[in-house]
């Protein structure tokens, strides 16, 4: 994998050019990958199906994706503990169609029409975290059979959890002053040491984010606007999806 997780080369990167994407690789293994989430954010980045087929005509793509709505919690809770969104939850969903980002990036089904054009459905493998919590050696054994790399690879890492939402922190003024001139400062780090610096840094200043709760209406509207894209999904895939709340 890259040694930074998210290069996000086909969306805002992709004016770096194929050299600057390259140089993020190791030249002497058979098998490499990134992870950018923005892949999958179709409404807000255009073309990047179309740019990565251009690129990487034969790769394969793995999906991970979660139960819509839990999706949407905790990319809030992410945006709100940064600084970007400073709505509640109730006032950032009161519009749903898909100029709101929570509500368009989880709409999978529509973000995995747009690679069906260009790879096909074998070339995509569908992954949940619900999977990942449940039995995270079964369904890594399947993405490294996918992948064609070595299925019986085992690591004590598996069992690590990154990021939970229930560790995030709200930055004060201070705080968000104090990422941005870390993140500037100390990008000569290593990614996860830089990580760690910011966060020790940056705490001091910050707040626990609490959980946030939807409006019973919000909620059953949240519902309706993504049941039909669920059901695109359930059919596609062939997988229930049974413990998703939709």
């Amino acid at each position: 994998m890259s040694r930074k997780k998210e290069l996000n080369y086909f969306t805002s990167n992709w004016h770096r050019g194929i050299e600057w994407y390259k140089s993020h690789f190791m030249d002497t293994v058979p098998v490499r990958g990134e992870a950018s989430p923005n892949y999958t954010s179709r409404v807000f980045n255009k073309g990047v199906a179309s740019r990565m087929n251009a690129t990487v005509p034969d790769a394969k793509l793995i999906y991970i994706i979660r139960d819509p709505i839990k999706r949407i919690l905790s990319q809030y809770v992410h945006l709100f503990a940064e600084g970007s969104d400073k709505r509640t939850i109730n006032e950032a969903l009161q519009e749903l169609d898909n100029d709101n980002a929570y509500v368009a990036s989880s709409k999978y089904y529509m973000q995995l029409e747009e690679y069906l054009a260009y790879y096909p459905k074998h070339r995509i493998l569908i992954l949940t975290t619900e999977e990942l919590y449940a039995d995270r050696e079964e369904t890594l054994t399947k993405a490294f059979r996918f992948l064609g790399v070595s299925p019986s690879f085992k690591s004590a890492k598996f069992e690590q959890l990154k990021h939970p939402s229930s560790e995030k922190r709200h930055l004060n003024t201070t705080g968000l002053w104090l990422m941005k001139f870390s993140e500037k400062h100390l990008n000569h780090y290593h990614p996860g040491a830089q990580r760690y610096l910011v966060r020790m840094l940056c705490y001091p200043f910050s707040r626990r984010v609490e959980a946030p709760r939807l409006d019973k209406e919000i909620q059953l509207n949240l519902e309706q606007a993504l049941r039909e894209d669920v059901r695109k999904l359930r059919e596609f895939s062939g997988n229930s999806f049974s413990d998703w709340s939709i």
